[in-house]
């Protein structure tokens, strides 16, 4: 694309435009070169695409989740990695050929999805994916926010502790001179409101689907059948793709005759958190959770 026509678009989905553009096409028709792999072909009639749906967020929310049910739907075509595209400066400065060389390969009755979990806090992203497709369907998952907060710190805790460097009390990041501290990136991505705005200026409520993450945890067809709607997907996920395993304590995907549960690194068990600590968080919390649930016009069964 040139220059021009990129600062139009983005021009176009800057805030107070509106959002009722046509979807910018980014397929060319033809079969994509096949980058970095020069050993295989591609399956004949497919392509690389740009994504039709895209989930934005949030971290610790059951984003992989969500991308490997919903992979099993025959007309999806996921993308294998986080592509961190709209919000990391220097892959966007890449450009969208590079970006859409990371898509799967899709036949045409298939969409793709990509899922990039920092997506939904970054200031950037939402701007951005509006001038590569002002139309995209948005997928965002949500879990009460108290508990994301603890899971995001339990994953920077085994991530620093398999890198062998310093870990926290939990308690000790949480407050700070004997008050909640709210610059703590945890809570701060735990501020759905705040970073809701920030999406509706470039889209639509009706564009982005909320995917309850507790209720996916404890019953997870309900909330696939609500996205196959949404995405206008023939309805193909059916209860026997699912079964609990007693070990994890959370439901694996059974699909062509395979079984596969989340990486172990998922469903890692959190730690305690001293009860007037976690009940300062939870108070903090209440007030932007309440005017999320004005914004999005629903509520959640969040403590």
């Amino acid at each position: 694309f040139s220059s021009f026509f990129v600062f139009v678009l983005l021009f176009r989905c800057a805030p107070g435009f509106g959002v009722t553009l046509g979807s910018m096409d980014l397929d060319s028709g033809l079969p994509a070169n096949v980058s970095g792999d020069v050993t295989s072909s591609p399956p004949p009639g497919t392509s690389k695409r740009a994504p039709h749906s895209i989930i934005i967020g949030v971290r610790k929310g059951g984003t992989r989740a969500l991308l490997e049910m919903l992979d099993i739907h025959p007309e999806v075509a996921a993308a294998a990695t986080e592509v961190h595209f709209f919000d990391w400066d220097e892959n966007y400065a890449k450009g969208f050929e590079w970006y859409r060389e990371l898509m799967p390969y899709s036949y045409p009755h298939q969409i793709t999805v990509e899922k990039t979990p920092g997506y939904f806090t970054s200031a950037l992203a939402p701007e951005r994916i509006c001038a590569m497709n002002s139309s995209i369907k948005l997928l965002l998952i949500l879990r009460d926010p108290a508990e994301r907060v603890i899971s995001d710190y339990t994953q920077v805790y085994f991530n620093r502790l398999e890198n062998h460097k310093p870990v926290q009390a939990i308690e000790n990041l949480l407050v700070r001179n004997g008050a909640l501290n709210i610059r703590y990136k945890a809570i701060q991505r735990s501020l759905y409101d705040i970073h809701m705005r920030n999406w509706l200026r470039h889209f639509p409520l009706e564009q982005i689907h909320i995917v309850d993450g507790d209720a996916l945890i404890r019953d997870p067809l309900p909330e696939l059948q609500k996205v196959e709607r949404f995405l206008n997907l023939p309805p193909r996920i059916v209860s026997s793709n699912f079964y609990f395993n007693q070990t994890k304590g959370f439901y694996c995907i059974r699909s062509d005759g395979r079984e596969r549960c989340l990486h172990e690194s998922k469903g890692r068990p959190h730690p305690a958190v001293n009860s007037t600590v976690l009940q300062q968080l939870r108070s903090y919390l209440q007030e932007h959770n309440r005017t999320f649930f004005r914004l999005v016009k629903r509520t959640f069964d969040w403590q």
